[in-house]
């Protein structure tokens, strides 16, 4: 699934792309700029590029048995 990093002035929002991100899209600021787009099967797949492209170092999970499950099993 497409995820996107919206940066604001306030900070950044990292959502899922398409109709599951449009909740947290509503929050942006109206001039929030789209930062960068990454695929990924899971949560735990796109967190960890997150951390990457951020700079952050590893992504670690409190809950990695279920952020490692691919969306396919959680999302229609």
């Amino acid at each position: 699934m497409l995820h996107e990093l919206w940066i604001e002035s306030n900070g950044q929002t990292f959502c899922l792309a398409g109709p599951h991100g449009e909740a947290a899209r509503a929050l942006l600021e109206p001039d929030a700029q789209l930062a960068w787009t990454v695929d990924a099967d899971s949560h735990f797949e796109a967190m960890s590029k997150y951390y990457e492209y951020m700079g952050w170092g590893v992504y670690r999970s409190d809950f990695p048995e279920f952020d490692k499950q691919p969306y396919s099993q959680w999302l229609d």
